[in-house]
């Protein structure tokens, strides 16, 4: 997975990691039932704190993108990508 992150944007990096994440899904780069990276991963990957992860991984998930299972890791969740990708068909 790339993410980048710049300690430029007025951005919180938690903000530019969802978002980044959002796009990957609803471009298609990332499918219903993907693994992510697990949390300390990412964080050793973009050397940043894991609890800045774990804030994006929460906002991602209250916001219906991706799924967490305890001890197992999380994952693109199945039923709202189709939903997303419509929404912004209508967007368009």
């Amino acid at each position: 997975m790339n993410i980048i992150i710049s300690n430029s944007s007025g951005k919180p990096i938690y903000e530019q990691i969802t978002s980044q994440i959002q796009n990957m899904i609803i471009s298609g780069q990332l499918m219903a039932g993907d693994a992510l990276p697990s949390m300390r991963t990412l964080a050793k990957d973009l050397r940043i704190s894991v609890i800045t992860t774990k804030r994006a991984y929460n906002d991602l998930e209250q916001e219906g993108f991706i799924e967490t299972i305890t001890g197992k890791g999380s994952f693109v969740a199945a039923r709202n990508t189709e939903v997303i990708r419509e929404g912004n068909l209508r967007m368009a």
